[in-house]
């Protein structure tokens, strides 16, 4: 059965950076765009970033534009998220999720989530001020 793990959350202190993976087992993660999700505690959920499988093209949300950096190793099925410059309002549970390429545009993550293909459990992060 094909998963969708997440790793790498923790708790940090506003200004701190962290970098989250996801790792995809048992399928090849170069067909698939892939991205990140959030939910806050009593929030909805909101998108990140996400990226296509080339690594060509990028999108996030402008929260975190110029903050975080998505980025992915096809070989090993993984994608990551480099957050720097933390701040307590980024806390969050954060999830990871894959589409198959070219179902929809990136920019559709936004409101797409329940959509998507597949969809990790998440990793909490938490920044403290």
């Amino acid at each position: 059965q094909v998963q969708l793990v997440e790793s790498g959350g923790g708790l940090v202190q506003a200004g701190d950076s962290l970098r989250l993976s996801c790792a995809a087992s048992g399928r090849t993660s170069s067909y698939y765009d892939m991205g990140w999700f959030r939910q806050a505690p009593g929030k909805e959920r909101e998108f990140v970033a996400a990226m296509w499988p080339s690594g060509g093209t990028t999108y996030y949300a402008d929260s975190v534009k110029g903050r975080f950096t998505i980025s992915r190793d096809n070989a090993e099925n993984t994608v990551y998220l480099q957050m720097n410059s933390l701040k307590p309002e980024d806390t969050a549970v954060y999830s990871c999720a894959a589409d198959r390429t070219g179902r929809r545009s990136l920019s559709s993550w936004s409101y797409s989530y329940r959509f998507l293909e597949l969809r990790g459990q998440g990793t909490l992060v938490t920044v403290s001020s």
